[in-house]
């Protein structure tokens, strides 16, 4: 979801005319962002999962472009790896014998990247940037 709070009040207008005159390049820069946040969260990962399990590592993408609920442009991070929910979630540890030993707590690593991603400011200067950019090029 597009979190605008560190845009100007003209930047927050423009926002809302370019991504219903010009959805297309709303949904080019999703991209970007979305790509953007995927790394920073796969960068967390790798430094909060430090045991190598299968392909966790591997497998953080970024999703499709959508309309939301509320009418704003969204964009996903997820795992595709099979074992991802019980990393990010904690999961039962149970012997051979189908006795459960304990709990291994989640690591939640995607709200934590995620977070991350947020408190960069990252997403607001590309927003920003991108606004500019089509200022310039007559767009808006």
């Amino acid at each position: 979801m597009m979190d605008t709070r560190g845009l100007t009040e003209f930047q927050k207008d423009l926002l809302t005319m370019a991504q219903t005159k010009l959805p297309k390049e709303s949904v080019k820069i999703m991209r970007k962002i979305g790509s953007k946040a995927r790394t920073r969260v796969a960068r967390k990962a790798r430094s909060e999962v430090k045991k190598v399990t299968g392909n966790y590592h591997k497998r953080w993408k970024r999703g499709k472009v959508f309309k939301g609920q509320n009418g704003e442009w969204v964009v996903r991070v997820i795992n595709s790896s099979p074992h991802a929910h019980l990393i990010e979630d904690g999961h039962r540890m149970v012997t051979h014998d189908g006795k459960e030993v304990g709990f291994v707590p989640g690591k939640k690593v995607l709200e934590k990247g995620m977070r991350d991603f947020d408190d960069s400011g990252q997403f607001e200067d590309m927003l920003s940037i991108w606004l500019d950019d089509m200022l310039e090029s007559g767009k808006l």
